[in-house]
């Protein structure tokens, strides 16, 4: 009986075609729309995990200032010297180690090709803290350190635009005053969400770029390695306490550096994505309310043009539980229907979206089961009242029906 119940609301729907369309068009929407939205959510939120971990795992990073900018207008705080460097390094318990970076922007030249980058003058211990393989070379040798020579490493923006490709590790070119020697190159990180191209990057010893850049031993950013073995929070808070004595802070004042932890940027930006994500995907659900009306008030309609034909049925033995049947399963159908076309269109939106975002394309089977149960659920809750009702008719009064 369920089989022949099912044919007869495929064949109501089917004689219908555009009306039944134009009914279920606020379940694709909502469907679509759900799942395109917490899809795109999710890979936006692996695309973000993505980049904050290409920064590193249990890495403090510390800045002069009170933020990314000078706050309060003041003057702008000093930069830190290499005996805070060392002072942290030495000083403070769970610090595996700590790589000062002074940066300049140059002009990169070989053979009449020109590219304008950054310059990151570190220490080897950059790549202990923050590991970046090499694709090509070596890095610097502790002599080549210690002595500020200028051997460059760069990233694959760099030798994309200067040596279109080719050969890079022997060559020579100039970077601003002086030429530097190509040791090595550095595998690919791609965009980062919030610090643009991180391939755009010619690596040099901090006391090269300290003599021939930025003319000072100054250092404006430090990157501290913290042991797992440790708490995060209270390798940060000891580095707080040593740089405010370092940096005759007094008590009451406020620290005139800031240190922030590549963790909690990640689950920062993680939380704040999925909050959103969630807000737009219940904005989006409401289409499925309007699309569950849209089902109710045309089944409504179906009923009272089939009242005749509802009175026959119950006159010739029909019980009400199966004309009930009927009806619910029409609007159940109506609503899969629209569910399946929305899940479909969701994918192609997802495909066509996310190389214009720059994120994975994630196809997430637990969601796009939810949205479909719930199309689901809509016709069954928004069918059941126009099932009722063409149950309860009276079959004499609807064999009357004109």
């Amino acid at each position: 009986m369920g089989g022949t119940i099912l044919l007869l609301a495929l064949r109501s729907i089917a004689r219908h075609k555009l009306r039944s369309f134009l009914t279920i068009l606020g379940i694709i929407i909502g469907v679509g729309a759900v799942v395109t939205m917490v899809t795109l959510g999710k890979a936006t939120t692996a695309a973000v995990q993505s980049q904050i971990s290409a920064l590193g795992t249990n890495i403090l990073q510390i800045r002069p200032g009170q933020g990314f900018g000078r706050g309060g207008g003041g003057p702008r705080p000093p930069d830190f010297k290499p005996a805070d460097v060392t002072a942290i390094a030495n000083q403070v318990a769970g610090v595996t180690a700590v790589a000062p970076q002074a940066q300049a922007t140059a002009t990169a030249i070989y053979e009449g090709a020109n590219w304008s980058t950054t310059v990151n003058g570190t220490t080897d211990a950059s790549f202990t803290v923050q590991p970046w393989p090499l694709v090509a070379g070596r890095r610097w040798t502790p002599a080549e350190e210690q002595a500020g020579k200028a051997v460059c490493i760069i990233g694959n923006t760099v030798r994309q635009n200067l040596f279109r490709g080719g050969q890079a590790v022997g060559q020579r070119f100039r970077i601003g005053p002086i030429s530097c020697d190509i040791i090595g190159v550095l595998s690919t990180r791609g965009q980062a969400g919030f610090g643009g191209d991180q391939d755009d990057v010619v690596a040099m010893p901090i006391k090269a770029v300290q003599r021939r850049f930025t003319g000072n031993r100054d250092v404006r950013l430090m990157l501290v390695g913290v042991d797992q073995a440790y708490s995060t929070a209270a390798v940060q808070a000891s580095i707080q306490d040593l740089l405010r004595e370092r940096r005759n802070i007094t008590q009451g004042k406020d620290d005139d550096f800031f240190i922030f932890d590549t963790k909690q940027i990640s689950d920062t930006l993680t939380g704040t994505t999925t909050l959103l994500t969630r807000i737009v995907a219940a904005v989006a659900a409401i289409s499925l309310v309007v699309g569950g009306i849209g089902i109710m008030n045309i089944m409504l309609v179906s009923v009272t043009e089939r009242t005749r034909e509802i009175g026959i049925r119950l006159a010739i033995g029909a019980v009400a539980r199966e004309v009930l049947m009927q009806f619910l399963v029409e609007a159940v159908a109506l609503s899969c229907l629209g569910g399946l076309i929305g899940l479909v269109i969701a994918q192609l939106v997802i495909l066509a979206i996310t190389p214009l975002m720059q994120v994975p394309f994630l196809f997430d089977p637990q969601i796009n089961v939810i949205a479909f149960a719930t199309s689901a659920i809509i016709g069954v809750v928004f069918g059941y009242f126009p099932a009722r009702r063409a149950a309860s008719l009276n079959p004499i009064d609807a064999l009357r029906h004109e």
